[in-house]
């Protein structure tokens, strides 16, 4: 390279006039054989069992008594987007546990015939520090050899994981339904929530 100098300035400025709709860096997400034998692991660790019981235990909370659910968890509850939102910041469980969890949803919603639109990250400059979104975003297969609407079973799904300076910090998980006559209804949300954990 003729001038390092110039390459290294114009990498700040785009880090600085970054954004999530236009991040200085956008790459698909692509696990290692190493990260991928260790999720598997992971799967079958106390771990992973213990974020479950719990994500399990504060949506029954928050259907029973919301006042009660914990200061690390906020729920979603609109007529065509419902989901959660784990405040990892406030958990204290590791980068590791923590992208884990986001794929292991991913897996759970795969099993139930969705198909994987895209998963992607976008890493960009907010304030003092680095934001990446880890995202998979999931559709239902479509099935066009049954006539009749299309199935949207719970709607699109969003799974994303925020981290700030590489430190997990939130997870949020939308289904996002539609409310239109080319669709059946969709199923209910507590459904994709036992199926999930």
């Amino acid at each position: 390279m003729s001038n390092p100098w110039q390459y290294f300035k114009s990498l700040f400025k785009a880090s600085e006039e970054s954004s999530p709709s236009n991040p200085f860096l956008h790459e698909l997400i692509i696990r290692s054989e190493a990260e991928k034998a260790d999720y598997e692991k992971w799967k079958d660790q106390l771990v992973r069992q213990r974020l479950s019981s719990w994500l399990q235990d504060q949506y029954i909370l928050f259907r029973l008594e919301p006042e009660r659910i914990d200061e690390s968890i906020d729920f979603l509850h609109a007529p065509s987007s419902k989901g959660f939102a784990i405040h990892f910041s406030k958990m204290g469980y590791a980068l590791r546990e923590s992208r884990h969890f986001l794929d292991f949803l991913k897996e759970q919603v795969r099993g139930i015939g969705y198909r994987n639109q895209i998963s992607d990250t976008r890493t960009y400059q907010k304030g003092e520090w680095v934001e990446t979104i880890e995202r998979h975003y999931l559709k239902p297969k479509p099935d066009f050899n049954t006539p009749g609407k299309f199935k949207q079973v719970f709607g699109n799904i969003r799974i994303e994981l925020k981290l700030r300076d590489e430190q997990p910090f939130l997870l949020t998980f939308s289904a996002t339904t539609y409310n239109d006559s080319l669709f059946d209804p969709p199923k209910e949300f507590d459904e994709l929530m036992a199926i999930l954990l």
